[in-house]
């Protein structure tokens, strides 16, 4: 399960919620994210606001992505998220990792395209990640 950069190719969408499908979409408040949220919790928050810099910074550079990551946060938020609230966290910190680009860059440059690949490896990894240590 790879993450390709700068190719128009990119790991489907179905592929992702199959991923998350069986982990547990239980009710967790704000609060209890520490104490009672799954153990992945945090990486999960993370690949989304990977999801959100990478739906600013492909386009960008003109890759095109088919589905695209907005399209697959959908799939994922779908598959992870029954509570309102947790569905809204994963929400902000895509749009957190969309504007923290969005505001940085206007034109794909060199350093657009090392972060984006450094962000298409980190995602990979944290996919590894989950799924070797909480995957069924």
């Amino acid at each position: 399960m790879k993450l390709k950069c700068m190719q128009s190719v990119v790991y489907p969408a179905t592929l992702l919620a199959a991923i998350f499908l069986g982990w547990p979409g239980r009710v967790v408040s704000a609060q209890e994210v520490g104490i009672e949220a799954p153990p992945y919790e945090q990486q999960l928050m993370r690949l989304s606001e990977i999801f959100g810099a990478l739906h600013f910074l492909r386009p960008l550079c003109n890759e095109i992505d088919s589905p695209s990551w907005r399209d697959q946060m959908e799939d994922f938020l779908d598959a992870e998220t029954i509570d309102e609230n947790r569905r809204r966290r994963f929400i902000e910190r895509f749009n957190q990792g969309y504007r923290g680009f969005s505001v940085a860059y206007r034109e794909c440059t060199d350093a657009a395209r090392i972060a984006m690949g450094q962000y298409l490896t980190e995602g990979e990894t944290i996919i590894s990640d989950v799924t070797s240590r909480y995957g069924r």
